[in-house]
């Protein structure tokens, strides 16, 4: 059983609905250990070498590479089995939350009289800001990310708490438990990066990008208890559980439900601005717009972070890395694969001389964060001349 610190906006399960999802985070766990290593082995073994004697060369791009795996039987047997344990994941969460999901709700309520008003404050609990009119993005609506089921920003009823919930158990099950029991690891990264890097930067004013349940968010409000910490996202439900989750666990966080690409903050709003692996859910249009509303929110001095999954360094690598894009609605994720990220933050304002992208192993207790031996994340890191 994986270890998930509950909360009373976490939905309780059953023995028989504790024991599914324990089957499928334990048939992700085999499918990871077990199987996929097999996938590479195949490449090594039958794929390249055929690909080889047919072309008198090895593969020169990740299409090659797709173009000859996708037909192998094995591989074909890893991939629909990883399709198939994703489609399981979301089944074993989403059933004791539509179960409970009237009480879920009335609980959010509860906190604050979320739902009664478009705006609640309190220095206790936050707030919570949401706009009914936001124009959703089409990378948002055009699939459901990761298969979850109407995605991050459908409401299926009046409060709806549901997309929340579910993403808060799913993603546990779907990183195998290695974000920690509050799912919270990569705002532990990102903030032990800032510390390494920048030590004696203090902000006073931080906002999370694309915060989703605020996650990682409520890590930046407990390193930084003196600093008022904003959150936004453009999915209503996940912001009303967001909210009501941040209250349970004790965080005042202030979230608003905007748009990255151009928010409603004032110039030169934030000390610090972050997200945590969100810029990969976005599309090539969206990204420099993000990048620069990011330099017309931080104030002069100010620094932006943002935590990335890496993709890949040789081409086998990138194409199991990008399976995500064609078979779990992770649409952009394979164009970020080549993406320079410097030059999308110079289209969005900041100076080359003041831009970094890292690949960055934190100095952390790696086993106790289940790190894979070679694993690293990707950050962008500017500051606002």
């Amino acid at each position: 059983m994986l270890k998930f610190l509950s909360h009373a906006m976490l939905p309780t399960v059953n023995h028989d609905e504790q024991s599914r999802q324990d089957f499928v985070s334990a048939f992700r766990s085999h499918l990871s250990s077990e199987v996929m290593p097999g996938v590479y082995k195949v490449f090594k073994s039958r794929v390249e070498p055929f690909f080889h004697a047919k072309n008198g060369r090895l593969p020169a791009n990740e299409q090659e590479v797709r173009k000859a795996m996708t037909v192998d039987p094995f591989y074909q047997f890893w991939s629909a089995m990883q399709r198939r344990s994703q489609e399981m994941l979301w089944e074993a969460v989403i059933d004791p939350t539509e179960r409970q999901l009237p009480d879920l709700i009335k609980q959010a309520i509860s906190k604050e009289n979320i739902g009664s008003k478009k705006t609640m404050r309190s220095k206790r609990i936050g707030t919570l800001q949401l706009d009914p009119t936001l124009n959703i993005p089409r990378y948002h609506t055009a699939v459901d990310i990761h298969l979850q089921p109407g995605g991050y920003h459908t409401d299926f009823t009046a409060h709806d708490v549901a997309a929340g919930a579910i993403y808060d158990k799913g993603i546990n099950l779907y990183m195998g438990g290695a974000l920690g029991p509050e799912n919270n690891l990569m705002g532990d990264i990102l903030i032990a990066y800032l510390r390494e890097k920048y030590p004696k930067f203090k902000p006073n004013k931080i906002l999370d990008m694309g915060c989703a349940i605020g996650n990682s968010t409520l890590i930046w409000g407990r390193a930084f208890n003196n600093a008022k910490v904003h959150g936004i996202d453009v999915g209503a439900p996940v912001l009303r559980y967001a909210h009501a989750r941040a209250a349970a666990l004790g965080v005042p966080i202030h979230f608003s439900q905007e748009n990255a690409e151009h928010t409603n903050f004032a110039l030169g709003s934030f000390d610090l601005i972050v997200s945590h692996i969100v810029l990969h859910e976005t599309s090539r249009s969206a990204l420099p717009r993000i990048l620069g509303e990011c330099h017309r929110l931080l104030r002069p001095g100010g620094l932006m972070l943002h935590l990335e999954i890496p993709r890949g360094k040789t081409l086998m690598e990138q194409f199991m890395h990008n399976w995500e894009s064609f078979n779990n609605n992770e649409t952009f994720a394979r164009y970020m694969t080549h993406i320079d990220l410097q030059i999308e933050a110079i289209k969005g304002g900041f100076v080359k001389k003041f831009i970094t992208v890292d690949e960055w192993f934190p100095d952390m207790d790696v086993g106790k964060m289940n790190y894979a031996d070679n694993f690293f994340w990707k950050i962008l890191a500017a500051e606002r001349e």
